[in-house]
């Protein structure tokens, strides 16, 4: 029986309404290139302030997929 090997990456997701939105983001745009995602998980939360106010969520996400020889 073989075993499976995993590649992770770290993605940063941005979006000017939540960080679940800028988290998803990530993953669905690393999605369009990158085969067999399998898990995600949210390392930090940030978001950026002009004038006092926030104007935008980001959100770094590891992603692991399948490594395929």
């Amino acid at each position: 029986m073989a075993g499976s090997t995993y590649k992770i990456i770290e993605l940063v997701g941005t979006s000017d309404k939540s960080w679940e939105e800028a988290a998803k983001t990530a993953i669905e745009t690393a999605g369009e290139t990158l085969k067999d995602l399998r898990i995600a998980e949210v390392t930090k939360l940030d978001m950026t302030i002009e004038n006092g106010k926030v104007v935008s969520y980001r959100a770094r996400v590891n992603v692991s997929f399948k490594y395929v020889r």
